[in-house]
């Protein structure tokens, strides 16, 4: 017998709109809305530090679009019989839906690095200026999922549950009204853990690189857990999601990177230029006195 469900979170009964001859999709909109949070917030840091908005808006417009294809490349491999398998979808059809964080935070900083090496800055001040908002943006970019009514978890039977519409219910779950919301939790992970970034990073004065590092252990590790929640389809390694595997290495990367900056990098560097940090650095050990 199935349980009565006394309180649920609706689900939107729009995921588009048609504007003139244009379909919109929300779920852009919420990646959009995102992006421009982390971008506001970014440039801000970035500025805060010694940097040039000019340089900003410059890593950015690259990171952005080169992300975007890192992101489907990863997402149709690791979905690969969806696109190559028999009656597979158009794997150029971006917004048929399909993107992921992890590609994406891989291209965008393929191209920082690039842009970064090009101007004389240093990736490291730019990924911290970065880091909160980015996380903020996932959060945001969440409710896409949402309106999307996709990548929940379980059923739900109690007020947290998910009503999601029989036309997007798994098939083993067909008679199933609501499911754990996911697409809630990351969110308030996301949130919770960007304003972690920013209170410790103005405690402790953090830098070369290490607010990032918090990012990787606070988004990896909070990832990990939810994908083990999600019902959606996902090759396996073992026991555990190919996502969560990759959440996994993230979380320990940015744990492990931490602990090493912490130790030989301490404090934070005084300007995101190379050439300035390197001429800092020469003067003070030139005004050092010799023993």
């Amino acid at each position: 017998m199935m349980a009565r469900v006394i309180l649920s979170i609706p689900s939107p009964d729009i995921s588009s709109f048609s504007l003139g001859p244009l379909t919109i999709h929300i779920y852009a909109l919420c990646l959009i809305a995102g992006m421009g949070v982390a971008w506001w917030l970014g440039s801000r840091r970035w500025v805060a530090r010694g940097g040039q908005p000019e340089h900003f808006e410059t890593i950015v417009l690259w990171a952005i679009p080169v992300g975007i294809v890192f992101a489907r490349i990863y997402h149709v491999l690791t979905h690969w019989d969806d696109y190559f398998g028999a009656g597979g979808m158009n794997p150029f059809a971006i917004w048929e839906g399909g993107i992921a964080i992890f590609g994406s935070l891989l291209g965008g900083t393929l191209a920082a690095w690039l842009v970064c090496r090009h101007y004389g800055l240093r990736l490291a001040t730019f990924a911290d200026a970065l880091a909160p908002g980015l996380i903020f943006a996932q959060g945001v970019g969440r409710l896409g999922n949402w309106f999307n009514q996709e990548l929940f978890g379980g059923p739900d039977f109690g007020p947290l549950g998910l009503e999601i519409d029989p036309a997007h219910r798994p098939a083993e779950y067909a008679d199933v009204p609501t499911f754990q919301p996911t697409f809630l939790y990351e969110m308030a992970w996301n949130i919770t853990g960007g304003l972690l970034l920013l209170w410790l990073d103005r405690k402790l004065k953090l830098g070369y690189g290490k607010v990032f590092a918090l990012y990787m252990l606070i988004y990896g590790t909070g990832r990990f857990v939810i994908e083990g929640i999600r019902t959606d389809f996902s090759y396996m390694v073992g026991p555990l999601r190919t996502n969560q595997v990759t959440a996994l290495l993230v979380a320990l990367a940015g744990a492990a990177l931490f602990a090493w900056l912490w130790r030989v990098r301490p404090g934070r560097e005084a300007s995101p230029s190379v050439a300035a940090s390197v001429e800092d650095t020469e003067t003070s050990e030139e005004a050092a006195p010799q023993e």
